[in-house]
C-alpha cells in the first residue's frame, strides 16, 4: 500500500528492502506519498522498480498507479493517465480481469481530485475491473466509492497487525481481513490469536 519509510530517505528504503528480501514469496511495493519526500522518489525507483507499473497472474491483470499528487506540486502528470491508457490499450491477450493498486484513493487530499471522476471513468474501461486496494489511511475500509460497484479496499497500517487476503477464482474473488495478536519471548514470534474479521465475496 506504500508508505514503506517515514521520510524518503536511503536507508529506510534499504532497511524495507532487506526485510522484504527474506519473505520466501514474491512482493511489489507501491511508492506512497512519504516514499515521495526528498530524493525518496528516486531511490525508490532505482531499489524497487517505477512507480507505474504492472503485472499479470493468472488471467487478472495487476495495473499498479502511483496516485501521491500532492507530493509532486501537480508538476507531473499524477495519476499518469498516458500509463493508464497505455495499460488498457494493450492488455495482455491471456488476462480477462484488471485488479488496480495504488497508495491513496480519488477524494483524499493526496489525490489530485480535479481529476477524480475522469480516473473512475478510466478505471471502468479496464476488462473486468474487480476491485482497487490502497493504504494511505492507515485503517481497515470497504468502500463502494462511486456507487458503480468497484470497490476500494484500503489496508490498515502495519501495528495494527491486520492483514488482507484476496483469493480469485474463476468468476469472482474473496476478501478477507485477518488480525493477529503477536508476542515475542527470547526472539521467538507467537501467534495467540488470529481473527477473520470479516470476509467479502465478489
Amino acid at each position: 500500500g506504500g508508505d514503506l519509510t517515514d521520510f524518503g530517505a536511503t536507508q529506510e528504503l534499504l532497511w524495507q528492502r532487506d526485510i522484504l528480501n527474506n519473505l520466501k514469496v514474491p512482493y511489489v511495493c507501491l511508492i506512497g506519498n512519504h516514499d515521495c519526500l526528498g530524493t525518496g522518489e528516486e531511490v525508490f525507483t532505482k531499489v524497487f522498480g517505477d512507480p507505474n507499473f504492472s503485472f499479470t497472474a493468472g488471467d487478472v491483470h495487476f495495473v499498479c498507479l502511483n496516485t501521491n499528487a500532492l507530493e509532486y506540486d501537480y508538476s507531473e502528470p499524477v495519476p499518469d493517465f498516458k500509463f493508464m491508457q497505455h495499460e488498457r490499450d494493450s492488455f495482455p491477450k491471456e488476462a480477462k480481469r484488471t485488479l488496480f493498486a495504488m497508495h491513496t484513493k480519488p477524494k483524499d487530499e493526496q489525490f489530485n481530485n480535479n481529476v477524480a471522476n475522469i480516473f473512475q471513468h478510466v478505471l471502468n474501461t479496464f476488462p473486468t475491473p474487480l476491485c482497487c486496494i490502497y493504504g494511505h489511511g492507515h485503517k481497515l475500509a470497504a468502500d463502494n466509492l462511486y456507487g458503480d460497484g468497484l470497490m476500494y479496499y484500503q489496508c490498515s497500517n502495519i501495528k495494527d497487525r491486520i492483514y488482507m487476503i484476496f483469493t480469485i477464482n474463476k468468476f469472482s474473488f474473496i476478501f478477507s481481513a485477518i488480525s493477529m495478536f503477536i508476542i515475542t519471548q527470547s526472539g521467538i514470534f507467537f501467534i495467540l490469536h488470529i481473527t477473520i474479521l470479516f470476509t467479502i465475496s465478489e
